[in-house]
């Protein structure tokens, strides 16, 4: 009888551990989502004033663009130390990368090709 108890009481335990961890990603990625859009905001005028001025033999045109779109705030990790981001937009099939930390724009790169 002590033994089922003791089953029966770790079996509550798990449970209710697994149900608080759930809970608090379920917290940290709705505040992530926020920062997220908040960063994407305000990068955005930005970055699409130096995608405009940079120079390709491609134009970048955002204002006077038929199709635009936003892909959004990137990251890649390559190596433990150093994280590099870019912000993406895309105006008539020519995609710019921006950024934010160098402040630079690239038309038609790679993000993961930069410098």
């Amino acid at each position: 009888m002590t033994f089922q108890r003791i089953v029966i009481a770790l079996l509550v335990l798990i449970v209710a551990g697994i149900g608080a961890i759930g809970y608090v990603e379920w917290r940290m990625a709705g505040q992530v989502r926020t920062l997220k859009a908040f960063v994407e905001g305000y990068v955005f005028n930005e970055a699409v004033m130096a995608c405009e001025q940079a120079k390709s033999s491609t134009p970048f045109k955002w204002n006077g663009g038929k199709s635009t779109s936003v892909i959004g705030l990137n990251s890649v990790k390559p190596d433990k130390y150093h994280v590099s981001a870019s912000y993406t937009l895309v105006a008539d099939s020519v995609y710019c990368d921006y950024d934010p930390i160098k402040r630079k724009a690239g038309i038609g790169s790679s993000f993961l090709e930069r410098e």
